[in-house]
């Protein structure tokens, strides 16, 4: 065996005795509220798993949407967005973007993960300090890396230390790096003392609404709630493949920061435009949120049933999460609990630090309270008998 396939082996191995090997098992959406796994012999599961928070995903209106996209213009964009991949579809969905959350701006990527690699590396460089907050996500930590920018990180949610960090920098320009909603705790920023923290040191913040578009302030994100829509020290990145049902990313802001991001973003100009029918279907979804904040109010009536059934403090918006420690424990609970017929989430290390892995229920507005509470219920007493306090069942 060569050195590099020792290598893989012995990594393969390493993250056995962990407990943290992943796997791509197939599971196909069968209904609104199921998904069945590609075997037979498994029974319909309650999704408590995905980022379909709305339930858009599966809604026909949406379907309907990339259906009459790929017919009118094809089934890809066939070249950057830069040459001739740029459709009348992607300009409908940044108006539309535009519309819901309020920003005068906005730039369709093709995923959330290559929006926030964009953001962060066209405004990065040597003049300009990167602060964030240290449970930002991957693609967060990944720009920042990238953008050749000097980095400094404070402790979640310390703004004391944010506000010591932009006083004592020594370059021209600051980016402020932060999550309107948490992907693995659940908890909300305080995006109002941020910005002023931001204001007052004239830094620009960047705000990831993956987790808050279609949930917070009414579907229309954490930061319209905050009264920070169009503020000129505040933009904001967003996915589409979460609450809007659909795949892609995007980053709002001024026309001067569009403008620059088409000129300098490398995810941006070297990728293929973001596919039409996806576009099509996410444009669709704004206007439904835009129109019905019943769906927002139906995630977080569900988020509160899985916080009281679990014992837990409830979190800001559809992810609650339910500790539980060793990573073995946590992979044991989301292998019975689909055995039992209910999908959760399994955050281990990387994704979260040693000992404080845990269980990542997300609500959504589909399904009814009593799906959810007895779901809930059943996670609640396999917990409570596999590590003891961690949830107080119920």
């Amino acid at each position: 065996m060569g050195t590099m396939q020792q290598w893989l082996t012995d990594q393969a191995d390493v993250r056995t005795r962990r407990g943290t090997v992943r796997n791509t098992t197939a599971r196909t959406i069968t209904g609104r509220n199921s998904a069945t796994s590609d075997s037979a012999a498994r029974a319909t599961l309650l999704d408590l798993a995905s980022n379909d928070y709305l339930g858009l995903s599966t809604d026909l209106r949406l379907k309907t949407a990339a259906i009459d996209a790929i017919g009118r213009y094809g089934t890809g964009a066939r070249a950057s967005r830069v040459v001739t991949g740029t459709q009348p579809v992607h300009a409908e969905l940044e108006e539309e973007l535009c519309g819901l959350t309020g920003q005068t701006a906005a730039l369709a990527f093709s995923s959330g993960y290559a929006a926030n690699l964009g953001i962060l590396t066209a405004l990065g460089g040597p003049g300009t300090l990167i602060v964030r907050d240290e449970h930002c996500h991957a693609s967060l930590i990944d720009g920042a890396r990238l953008s050749r920018s000097p980095i400094e990180v404070f402790a979640h949610g310390d703004l004391a230390a944010l506000d010591r960090l932009l006083a004592g920098r020594s370059q021209p320009r600051a980016a402020v790096v932060v999550e309107s909603v948490y992907s693995v705790l659940g908890d909300a920023s305080d995006l109002t003392e941020t910005a002023r923290i931001c204001a007052k040191h004239d830094a620009l913040l960047v705000v990831d609404e993956a987790h808050g578009i279609g949930v917070a302030g009414g579907g229309r994100g954490a930061v319209h709630a905050a009264g920070l829509a169009g503020a000129e020290h505040v933009v904001l990145t967003a996915t589409l493949s979460k609450a809007l049902g659909a795949q892609g990313g995007a980053v709002l802001g001024p026309p001067a920061l569009r403008a620059h991001l088409v000129n300098t973003a490398r995810s941006f100009i070297f990728d293929t435009g973001l596919a039409p029918a996806a576009a099509a279907a996410a444009a669709e979804a704004c206007r439904i949120i835009a129109a019905d904040p019943s769906l927002a109010q139906a995630v977080l009536g569900n988020a509160a049933v899985i916080a009281q059934v679990c014992g837990i403090e409830q979190a800001a918006g559809a992810v609650q999460s339910v500790p539980v420690g060793r990573s073995e424990d946590a992979v044991q609970l989301a292998v019975r609990l689909e055995d039992a017929g209910v999908l959760v989430g399994c955050f281990r290390p990387p994704s979260v630090p040693d000992g404080i892995s845990r269980l990542r229920l997300t609500a959504r507005a589909d399904l009814a309270q009593e799906q959810v509470r007895q779901a809930a219920g059943l996670v609640a007493g396999m917990v409570a008998a596999v590590a003891p306090g961690k949830v107080a069942a119920r």
